[in-house]
């Protein structure tokens, strides 16, 4: 009998949740209506929180009438803040939430191409692990890059910051007491020489630490894409992206192109409404 009840229980659920959602398609399909033309997006099955948060609050009309309140070109457009629904002109905006953070999705294969919609978030410092504001979001405006200048970003932007924090575990460690003393006085007295003699000692522990740490990788694939299509590759592995767009990129560069002020948000808002869509 439990059997047969836990059986009948699913079923249920199953009849439940395909008459929320109709077909799969409804699931994984929003668009953004603006002023200047619409965004159709995609949502993916690999980030399934974000994905079922977006659709929560779509449906709930939590983004209607929000506007993209930050819009840098070359790099992306940024809306979701509740806060900018009834906001004056010139209203410094980006700190609107919806009282909660969701955990974060980031997956290598999921990446911050042209058109990809990520999950904004607070920095590092404050927010280790990476958690995603519960409502804004991003869409990925990029650009080119030849291969020299990818592998430059890579190195400064991707690479780096894990290679500091290997630095800064090997030179607190008890062992290097005396190797850090040294360190920080040769900073302090700003003697280059001795700067490069230590952090040349220093180097090859963060080189062995550096690549048995889990980082992030770019694919050829990948790769390729940064080349012809364009995106912005120093953003990933530090932000969820969980969707991305399939009609309508050419309205996110008009947006990315207004006139702006010195918090980039736009002169004239653009105010948007979503809803979710069959395909």
């Amino acid at each position: 009998m439990n059997k047969r009840i836990s059986l009948a229980l699913i079923a249920l659920c199953g009849i439940i949740l395909f008459t929320s959602f109709g077909k799969a398609d409804m699931r994984k399909r929003v668009l953004i209506t603006t002023r200047l033309g619409n965004i159709k997006i995609l949502l993916y099955d690999e980030t399934p929180q974000h994905r079922d948060n977006f659709l929560k609050l779509v449906q709930n009309k939590t983004y209607d009438s929000t506007i993209f309140h930050r819009v840098i070109p070359q790099f992306m457009i940024q809306g979701g803040d509740p806060d900018s629904k009834r906001a004056k002109a010139g209203q410094p905006l980006g700190n609107g939430n919806v009282g909660y953070t969701l955990p974060a999705e980031i997956h290598p294969n999921l990446f911050h191409k042209r058109g990809a919609l990520a999950a904004a978030r607070l920095g590092d410092d404050v927010n280790p692990n990476k958690e995603s504001s519960g409502c804004q979001f991003y869409l990925v405006m990029g650009r080119t890059f030849t291969d020299s200048l990818l592998d430059e970003t890579i190195r400064q932007r991707i690479d780096q910051p894990v290679k500091q924090k290997i630095f800064n575990t090997i030179i607190n460690r008890p062992e290097n007491a005396a190797l850090k003393a040294s360190f920080v006085r040769a900073q302090q007295i700003r003697n280059r020489d001795s700067i490069m003699y230590y952090s040349a000692i220093i180097e090859p522990l963060v080189q062995t630490e550096f690549e048995k740490t889990p980082h992030r990788v770019i694919t050829p694939e990948q790769r390729e894409v940064y080349k012809t299509v364009g995106g912005t590759p120093h953003l990933d592995g530090g932000y969820t992206v969980f969707g991305e767009v399939v009609e309508g990129l050419e309205i996110i560069d008009q947006i990315g192109a207004l006139p702006r002020n010195k918090m980039d948000r736009p002169d004239e808002d653009v105010w948007m409404m979503m809803k979710a869509v069959k395909k």
